[in-house]
């Protein structure tokens, strides 16, 4: 459980922390004034502010007071006190462990008519500057990726297209189908068939090869879900007029590329999983307009702790793949045009480049604090459902923890 619980918010910290270094790198390009920038949020442990020399300190009846080149060029500044507007940014480490903030001047509307900031700057560098979070979040999907295509990922091994190395071969069930005898057994998609009649299975071929001359005979199945390992006897029969289990399966095992071909394969499992989600999150808004479902489900963050939790156990290989995968789906949502996200945002400089005139800051802020709200309602609606569906687990599990 504490592994579960420091995993997750290792994750959460990498994610959110990469986002928000987006936004302060191009911000910094920009020429924009930032007031802070922290790892983890407020309230404030410590700050660091750096002084360069030669520059203004302090402001004193109009006269600059500079910094003599013999000073100390760091700061370190104690508790939440604001940053003066004469002042270098503060670097921050702050109380709550998790993600991370930056503080943009004119982010909200203000000072537009001062040149260092957010306000004043052209339409075109205000929408990258508020894209740049969810670019990160892409890169860090490909960087992750790719560092595990490096290390060796578990991966489909169905054609090796040479320049890789594979390691323990698996045979995966990709799907089960209705009315089969793995049906009637219980197997799941996301099933290891290690074993059948206690003889090792390492590919497809060989299983079909077995499994076919067992017509309407029994065998010993050994599977390893999600590492549980299970035994199933089954009746082989025809299904759908091949003689097996009835499950489409797929060879698996842990794929390793050189660093030049690993960065290929991180971008194009990337482009494949942004196509995915993407069709998934129209398919999601289809349904909800009264469409066919789409199977399709939400889970909020006490399920993505269950899913990091059930990642971990596998190894953390597998933690690195959900990473990515999470990053990816966080700069999704965050490009979607709503309230409060960074592509509704975006959808504001839109209106404004078509209307030639930026819309009330009051409403604009207004909107967004409407769009958080119903976000938070959407987060404390899944988490309710999350809890109701993981709930008896997180109990055993927090019972496990202080000896219930």
């Amino acid at each position: 459980m504490i592994i579960t619980i420091l995993v997750f918010a290792l994750i959460l910290s990498l994610l959110v922390f990469v986002h928000e270094l987006g936004h302060f790198l191009m911000a910094r390009l920009f020429g924009v004034r930032i007031d802070e920038f922290g790892m983890g949020l407020p309230p404030r442990l410590a700050g660091w502010q750096f002084w360069r020399a030669g520059r203004p300190e302090k402001i004193v009846d109009g006269q600059e007071s500079r910094v003599p080149a013999a000073k100390k060029k760091w700061r370190l500044v104690w508790g939440n006190r604001e940053v003066r507007p004469n002042e270098p940014m503060i670097y921050s480490l702050n109380w709550i462990p998790v993600g991370g903030f930056v503080k943009i001047k004119g982010e909200n509307g203000e000072a537009a008519a001062d040149e260092d900031s957010f306000g004043h700057r052209r339409i075109w560098q205000r929408a990258m500057i508020l894209a740049a979070g969810v670019a990160m979040n892409v890169l860090l999907c490909v960087g992750l990726l790719a560092l595990g295509f490096m290390i060796g990922m578990p991966t489909s091994v169905g054609n090796n297209p040479g320049g890789r190395f594979i390691s323990a071969p698996q045979v995966q069930i990709a799907e089960v189908l209705a009315d089969s005898p793995a049906a009637g057994a219980g197997l799941q998609a996301g099933d290891i068939i290690s074993e059948v009649d206690d003889a090792a299975i390492g590919s497809g071929d060989e299983l079909k090869a077995y499994l076919a001359a067992k017509e309407n005979q029994p065998v010993m199945v050994k599977l390893d879900r999600s590492g549980v390992f299970l035994e199933k006897e089954i009746i082989i029969a025809e299904t759908d007029g091949i003689i097996g289990l009835g499950v489409a399966i797929v060879d698996i095992g842990i794929v390793r590329y050189p660093w030049y071909l690993a960065l290929r394969e991180a971008l194009a499992v990337t482009w494949f999983w942004l196509a995915t989600i993407i069709l998934a999150i129209f398919g999601l808004i289809k349904q909800l307009f009264g469409g066919p479902s789409a199977g399709l489900d939400f889970a909020g963050p006490v399920g993505i702790a269950v899913m990091t939790g059930q990642a971990a156990k596998l190894g953390w290989i597998y933690v690195l793949q959900f990473a990515a995968l999470l990053s990816l789906n966080l700069a999704i949502i965050n490009i979607l045009p709503f309230p409060a996200l960074d592509g509704g945002r975006i959808m504001f400089l839109a209106i404004e480049k078509m209307r030639g005139k930026a819309a009330d800051s009051k409403l604009e802020n207004t909107v967004h604090n409407i769009g958080f709200i119903l976000l938070m309602i959407l987060i404390v609606a899944i988490t309710y459902r999350d809890l109701a569906k993981y709930g008896a687990k997180i109990m055993q599990a927090l019972g496990r923890l202080i000896g219930w």
